[in-house]
C-alpha cells in the first residue's frame, strides 16, 4: 500500500479555510481543530476567517466565530481589528449558536465607549433569549463587563438571582459560579 507524499508546510498553509469549516452538522465541528493550527502557525490568516464569519453557509460562519473566540483568549489584539463583527447583525442571528459565539467573544476585546455601549445592550438582550446556553454565556459575560462599573453591577447582581431561583439547572450552575468569580 503506497502512502500520500505529504504536502510541504507551506503548502497546507495556503489551503483555503472554507472547506475545512464546511460538511457535517450543527454538532459537529468540521476540521476547526486544523484551522486553528494554521491560524496559529500563520496569524495573517485570521483576516480569512473573519470574512469566513459572514459566509452564506451559517455553519462555516458559526465555526468561524467559534475559532475567533478561541483565538481571542490567547491573542486578543489578533482578533481586535475584526471586532466590529461581534457588534454586527451576527448579534441578531436566528441561530442561537452563532449568538453563543457573540457573547462569549465580547468580553475579550477592547471596546470604545460606543462599542462597549453596544456590546453590553446585545448581552443584555441575550440574556433572556430563549436557548439556555445563550442566556448563561450572556449574563456571564455581562458579569465581566460589570467589573468596576457599579451600576452594571447591581443589573447583573439582580439577574443572578433570578437565574439562582430558576428551574434551570444550567443557568443555577453559571449563576453560582459568576458569584463565586464576583466574590474573589
Amino acid at each position: 500500500m503506497s502512502r500520500k507524499p505529504r504536502a510541504p508546510a507551506n503548502r497546507a498553509r495556503l489551503k483555503p479555510l472554507k472547506p475545512l469549516l464546511s460538511g457535517g452538522d450543527r454538532r459537529s465541528i468540521a476540521q476547526s481543530n486544523i484551522v486553528r493550527e494554521l491560524v496559529r502557525s500563520a496569524p495573517a490568516r485570521v483576516a480569512e476567517l473573519a470574512a469566513l464569519s459572514s459566509d452564506e453557509n451559517w455553519l462555516v460562519s458559526m465555526r468561524a466565530l467559534d475559532l475567533m473566540e478561541k483565538v481571542a483568549h490567547e491573542r486578543p489584539d489578533s482578533i481586535q481589528p475584526y471586532k466590529e463583527i461581534f457588534l454586527g447583525p451576527l448579534a441578531d442571528s436566528d441561530k442561537w449558536e452563532i449568538r453563543l459565539q457573540i457573547v462569549r467573544a465580547l468580553p475579550l476585546l477592547t471596546w470604545t465607549a460606543t462599542e462597549r455601549a453596544r456590546a453590553i445592550e446585545i448581552l443584555r438582550r441575550n440574556v433572556d433569549y430563549p436557548q439556555t446556553f445563550v442566556r448563561a454565556w450572556a449574563l456571564d459575560s455581562l458579569a465581566t463587563f460589570a467589573e468596576g462599573d457599579p451600576r452594571l453591577m447591581s443589573i447583573v447582581r439582580r439577574l443572578l438571582t433570578e437565574f439562582e431561583a430558576s428551574g434551570s439547572r444550567a443557568l443555577q450552575a453559571r449563576a453560582r459560579n459568576i458569584r463565586e468569580r464576583l466574590n474573589h
